[in-house]
């Protein structure tokens, strides 16, 4: 039993739990701030203004997509507007997992087909390759480690589930994949019960906000303006209203993911689910001995309610999952602050997988939105009638998936434009799909928690039971969800 009080954004928790009392940040945007500071803020919209594009939300989908189109035409007018500041949403707290997946591969199979699936899965392994090198030309250092993506199962159903997937993604083209056993797992990173592992060389661990604070420096540069603490209120065809003035363009891009609830029209768009994340004190050189985790891959689990680590530069884990999955109405945090009771269950799971870290401090906790379409799949959209593009529901896997997402509105705009035809990119079968919206409250709320309680239901049924077949309880979770 803990008790717990809050000061100033610092959690003071004490606990009979058998670890020892401790001082938790509670918030502050994320961990990577704490490390990196928060930025110095730009200047907001002063007036009315014109541009050739106008791009609504500073996060990696807008910055990319600034980046790549002033590439291709310098001449272009680009405005960035930003309701706080560059990374102050998703692409300032994510896990720092640079890595191939894509939310929607498979429906988009069923869909389009199989080779159309392919054509996007080829497409997302080589954007890892792609930021990767951005990054090196813009003398960006994101603290860029490129050790793939290593996924583990410790569970007879987790390894049946992992088994399935590993198969799926050598039908997807993926021939470089490896599958590992309970010894050739343990070889690479020491996780308590883990039977088994899939791993990929298309993924890399990084620091999101080294990342996306040097793309906005490398946008500016370039010409393209930013205007920070700037909130879009609403987006109508060439408008970008604000409270300071409105930008017309021929062109307004949303890149506004968890955030998109918010704008006028668009409750119901796409849902902003929550995900928190704690990360550890270094750890010494004898912990790091009995963890392994020498090749630094990014860590992931085949749970229902999943998890997700990388071991940064400085020689700490950074763990997440879900914790309260949604707040009613579509209503998003405040900064970052985290439930206590969330960053126990994020604690509970670090030692669960490495029980040898009994004793590790927890020293920073965080939170932030991701956004999730109905069907759970990432699209890219421009309505040639309108000039209105969007790109997002990346469904938590955007750091590299934005990149991708970026290059195709590019090429959209480019090809609406007349400067360029049809591309590989526009031919992708993510782009234009079209997704229904979700139900109103207080349907929302009742369906999204209630998932995810049936989720960790499945998963504790599977911990206790030890069956090789997924829990039936996963099923009904996901004919809730939609996938």
């Amino acid at each position: 039993m803990s008790s717990t009080e809050s000061v100033g954004g610092t959690e003071h928790t004490g606990s009979t739990a058998g670890h020892s009392a401790r001082t938790v940040i509670n918030g502050g945007i994320s961990f990577w701030y704490a490390q990196q500071g928060l930025p110095s803020p730009r200047e907001p919209l002063p007036s009315d203004a014109a541009a050739d594009v106008v791009i609504v939300g500073g996060g990696f989908t807008g910055l990319w997509t600034a980046y790549y189109l002033k590439k291709a035409a310098p001449f272009l007018r680009i405005t960035v507007l930003e309701q706080k500041f560059c990374g102050y949403g998703a692409s300032g707290r994510n896990g720092g997992w640079l890595y191939n997946g894509i939310a929607g591969r498979d429906r988009h199979a069923r869909v389009h087909g199989h080779e159309a699936a392919v054509r996007l899965q080829k497409a997302m392994n080589e954007t890892v390759a792609e930021v990767v090198r951005v990054a090196e030309v813009e003398g960006i250092d994101a603290d860029i480690h490129q050790g793939g993506v290593l996924e583990v199962a410790c569970t007879p159903a987790q390894l049946a589930r992992l088994k399935a997937f590993h198969e799926a993604e050598l039908s997807f083209g993926e021939k470089d994949r490896e599958l590992y056993g309970a010894r050739e797992t343990a070889e690479r990173v020491r996780a308590a019960d883990a039977v088994g592992s899939t791993w990929t060389p298309h993924g890399a661990r990084l620091n999101p906000v080294k990342l996306v604070q040097g793309l906005a420096k490398a946008v500016e540069a370039l010409g393209v303006t930013i205007h920070e603490s700037t909130p879009v209120t609403e987006i109508r065809p060439k408008h970008a209203v604000t409270p300071y003035g409105t930008v017309r363009a021929p062109y307004v891009l949303r890149c506004t993911e968890g955030f998109t609830a918010s704008l006028k029209g668009h409750r119901r768009t796409w849902l902003p689910m929550n995900s928190s994340m704690i990360a550890t004190e270094p750890l010494t050189a004898e912990q790091w001995e009995s963890v392994g985790w020498e090749g630094r891959e990014a860590l992931g689990d085949m749970a229902h309610a999943y998890m997700y680590a990388q071991r940064t530069a400085d020689g700490r884990i950074a763990l997440g999952g879900r914790g309260v999955p949604y707040r009613f109405g579509s209503r998003t945090d405040n900064d970052g602050r985290t439930q206590p009771a969330t960053i126990e269950a994020l604690r509970a799971l670090l030692l669960r997988l490495f029980p040898q870290l009994t004793g590790v401090e927890v020293a920073h906790a965080w939170s932030g939105v991701l956004g999730v379409p109905r069907d759970w799949c990432a699209t890219v959209t421009l309505d040639r009638s309108t000039g209105l593009g969007w790109a997002g529901g990346y469904v938590g896997s955007g750091v590299a998936t934005t990149n991708l997402a970026a290059r195709t509105l590019c090429d959209l705009i480019q090809q609406d434009s007349g400067q360029s035809g049809a591309t590989e990119l526009t031919a992708l079968p993510w782009v234009g799909h079209k997704v229904r919206k979700w139900e109103p409250e207080p349907l929302r709320w009742i369906g999204v928690h209630g998932m995810y309680a049936t989720y960790r239901a499945a998963d504790r049924r599977e911990q206790g039971t030890q069956a090789a077949q997924s829990s039936r309880l996963a099923r009904i979770a996901d004919r809730v969800a939609g996938r």
